[in-house]
């Protein structure tokens, strides 16, 4: 077997999924929202089963949807694009991983930011690359010139950034991006930007698409999910938006990795992207408020919350309370008080920060508050 899958753990998502369902405990540690998503969009879903075509739609997705993400991000983020630009894909993660494939040969060297989604460094190692990793701690979460020195090299040929950031919740500001730009620039390396949480972000923080930055447009992939930006994790319609050089290769790995997507969703996410952009205001607003609610309960029970400007995640600095091991702290979380939560440590693939722990917040004030209830006096006596 091939040993990169083979030799790999369970995920933590896994792990603290099946002490949640064992214990019967709150999951705040899956990043999922409680409710079905959209009622408009869900239908359309529906309705193109029943009336439209489920035979094979066209390898780089349906015209409709590819000229609707074009649009989309034209309005939303001022990048001039055309239908040819968009490839639509079975998820982010089939974007991700089709990309991987498709940009580095074996031996070339992926820039990751660590913490960093799970999914990262697996498809980056069969792919053949090497990893290189910048190590981001709390709670500025942020990279400096020397920590991007020390991380590129003449090998270089992929940067896998994202932003808004999973775990931290970090939305990177234009100066960040026009450093990580100026290194691309400088060792020829193509950005495969990791966008999924783009329209989940708080406080008036913009999210500003490495695409748009000068000299970037012909040396960026984007990656951009609908799950995301409709709260519907679960269709996994993801789009690749990248110029004609590097879209001629990535959509051959995607022709031989899901070839296409479910057509009834594409379907109903091209009508979800040609909507005004009321829903995402509500959405943003409606998250916003849930982090609070979050936030303050948490707070007041005596934990030390770090900001968090984007995602559906905020995170918890459990050091002040003499905390060392994340990940044990989780399991003795969910065990004895209910309360399913993700340490952070299990995002980093060396050095780790071994005293975060992350909580979403994408859920209903009921749940919210019957998390909060079971962390009574916890951080009191947390180590």
């Amino acid at each position: 077997m091939n040993p990169v899958f083979a030799d790999l753990p369970t995920t933590v998502f896994e792990t603290m999924s099946r002490l949640a369902r064992q214990h019967g405990a709150v999951n705040l540690g899956q990043g999922f929202p409680d409710d079905p998503g959209p009622l408009d969009l869900r239908r359309r879903a529906a309705e193109a089963v029943v009336d439209g075509w489920n035979q094979y739609p066209p390898m780089m997705g349906l015209p409709e949807l590819r000229q609707a993400v074009a649009d989309h991000y034209g309005r939303h983020q001022g990048l001039a694009l055309s239908a040819e630009d968009v490839m639509v894909t079975s998820g982010a993660t089939e974007a991700l991983a089709g990309a991987l494939l498709a940009l580095i040969e074996p031996g070339d060297e992926v820039v990751l930011f660590q913490p960093m989604y799970d999914a990262y460094l697996p498809l980056v190692r069969r792919a053949g690359g090497v990893p290189r990793f910048v190590t981001l701690r709390p709670p500025q979460w942020d990279f400096s010139d020397e920590d991007l020195a020390r991380a590129f090299s003449p090998r270089t040929r992929v940067v896998l950034f994202n932003s808004p950031l999973n775990p931290s919740g970090t939305v990177f500001a234009r100066p960040a991006l026009e450093r990580l730009a100026r290194f691309c620039a400088a060792h020829d390396a193509v950005a495969l930007c990791d966008e999924v949480w783009e329209h989940i972000t708080f406080d008036g923080a913009e999210h500003v698409p490495m695409m748009s930055l000068p000299g970037m447009r012909e040396r960026t992939v984007k990656v951009g999910s609908a799950g995301k930006i409709f709260g519907l994790t679960g269709w996994k319609v993801g789009f690749t938006v990248a110029m004609p050089r590097l879209m001629r290769v990535l959509s051959k790995a995607h022709q031989f990795l899901t070839f296409t997507t479910p057509p009834n969703l594409q379907s109903a996410v091209a009508y979800g992207l040609g909507k005004d952009g009321a829903h995402l205001d509500e959405q943003r607003a409606a998250l916003q408020r849930s982090r609070d609610r979050l936030s303050a309960g948490l707070s007041e029970r005596g934990f030390t919350v770090l900001p968090t400007a984007g995602t559906y995640f905020l995170n918890v600095d459990l050091g002040p309370l003499g905390v060392t091991d994340d990940a044990a702290f989780c399991e003795r979380l969910v065990a004895e008080r209910g309360v399913a939560a993700v340490p952070v440590s299990a995002f980093y693939a060396e050095d780790p920060v071994r005293s975060v722990a992350r909580f979403c917040f994408a859920k209903t004030d009921a749940t919210l508050d019957s998390a909060l209830e079971r962390l009574d006096g916890v951080a009191g006596r947390a180590a």
